[in-house]
């Protein structure tokens, strides 16, 4: 049964488990030498031995994407058109925007944004396949603008195969592991080079992105899921099913909620119970709750929000919207009793790839503005460089460039 503790105990609860990091490090360091000295040979042999490729190449040909297209049903084409529509719109609005100003006389000043040119999602599809991660990985790089949207998956059904292709993905590879990270961060023959990689994976693949950062762009190093409710009051049977939501995922996945009422966490506690009696994916659900989730009584709204922003959840269902001011840290933020984390997940709109692990300190989830640079533009005139002549030359000679300094002079002293 899910524990129940007061806040005193919370510290404990909230310290994430260690990942393995450094022992999966370890493990893919000879896969990630091979494939950048072997190419599609390391990369074949691999696929073959982890993900039981039969095609003679990983790349999944053009006529296999239509197939699965046609395959798919009518029902699930409109949940990807409506999904892709929402994801679209909000992607649309995290795009940054070209830009002028001329903070004094001329001296002007812009930026200007340009996409990536080559971009790989990863598509999970180990004890669970993941098209929802296809759409929310593929929409927004191609409403950035750019023009190769790759996308990786190990053993793709007819869903990823299909909503890639109805989306518009480039390519598709069969590969899948740190082999596939390897073949992104590097290029192979048949692997185009991407610029960043984005998607979740499992502790290999985060291991893979987290040596191969700097040789290739990557969203973030992403750790078992998460979710953190504060609610003072609400259904029962809601709440529980928030928790079992997060809890299905992975055995390591952590589902907490905060409350201030213990007649509440009881409720909670008994649904969580009942619900787990019937639901198909218990065997793991089960041991998410027993070993990393908990009900955490608090003395106050206060105190909840601060364990909350320690926490830096990847998901943060708030059941009372008034307190969202004082959030700091959090993926995802979920308002009110209607608004489920699932619906993030599969429709909403905004991106279900999210930081974990406490990266939520530090940003926010995957966003077009990911797929595009912000590059700055300057011109100066010939008033405005004399005015700030003084101020170039004396940082410059403060820091020993005297060349830096005479670059401006040249121009000024003519």
């Amino acid at each position: 049964m899910i524990r129940i503790v007061d806040s005193k105990s919370a510290e404990r609860l909230l310290r994430r488990r260690a990942a393995r990091m450094t022992e999966a490090e370890q493990a893919v360091r000879p896969i990630l030498d091979a494939v950048r000295t072997r190419g599609d040979g390391a990369l074949i042999e691999y696929a073959r031995r982890f993900d039981n490729l039969q095609r003679r190449s990983v790349a999944v040909p053009r006529e296999a994407l239509e197939a699965a297209q046609k395959r798919l049903s009518p029902a699930f084409r409109r949940a990807v058109r409506t999904s892709a529509k929402n994801v679209r719109a909000y992607s649309k609005m995290q795009l940054p925007k070209a830009a002028k100003i001329e903070p004094s006389p001329g001296l002007k000043l812009s930026q200007i944004v340009r996409p990536l040119e080559s971009v790989a999602a990863y598509v999970p599809a180990g004890r669970y396949p993941l098209p929802s991660t296809v759409i929310m990985t593929v929409v927004p790089a191609l409403v950035a603008g750019v023009t190769n949207v790759m996308v990786a998956s190990p053993k793709p059904v007819d869903e990823i195969l299909g909503a890639a292709r109805m989306l518009g993905a480039t390519h598709v590879f069969e590969m899948g592991g740190a082999q596939a990270i390897a073949a992104f961060a590097y290029g192979t023959k048949t692997v185009p080079k991407a610029d960043r990689i984005v998607g979740p994976g499992n502790i290999y693949v985060a291991a893979a992105k987290k040596l191969l950062a700097g040789e290739v762009g990557i969203d973030f190093v992403a750790g078992p899921t998460e979710i953190l409710i504060i609610a003072a009051d609400g259904d029962p049977a809601w709440l529980a099913a928030d928790l079992l939501a997060q809890a299905e995922h992975d055995t390591d996945a952590s589902a907490i909620l905060l409350t201030r009422s213990r007649s509440l966490a009881d409720a909670v506690a008994a649904e969580v119970e009942k619900q787990l009696e019937t639901l198909p994916t218990a065997p793991v659900a089960r041991k998410a709750i027993d070993r990393n989730s908990a009900i955490i009584l608090v003395q106050s709204d206060e105190e909840a929000v601060e364990l909350s922003n320690r926490f830096a959840p990847e998901h943060l269902s708030l059941h009372d919207a008034k307190l969202l001011p004082a959030i700091r840290h959090a993926g995802s933020v979920f308002l009110g009793a209607r608004s489920p984390e699932a619906a993030g997940d599969y429709a909403s709109g905004p991106n279900h790839v999210l930081p974990t692990g406490g990266a939520a300190r530090l940003r926010g989830g995957l966003s077009a503005a990911d797929f595009v640079k912000v590059i700055s533009v300057q011109q100066l005139s010939e008033a405005a460089l004399r005015a700030l002549e003084p101020s170039i030359t004396t940082l410059a000679r403060a820091e020993g460039l005297e060349a830096h300094a005479r670059s401006v002079e040249v121009r000024t002293r003519g």
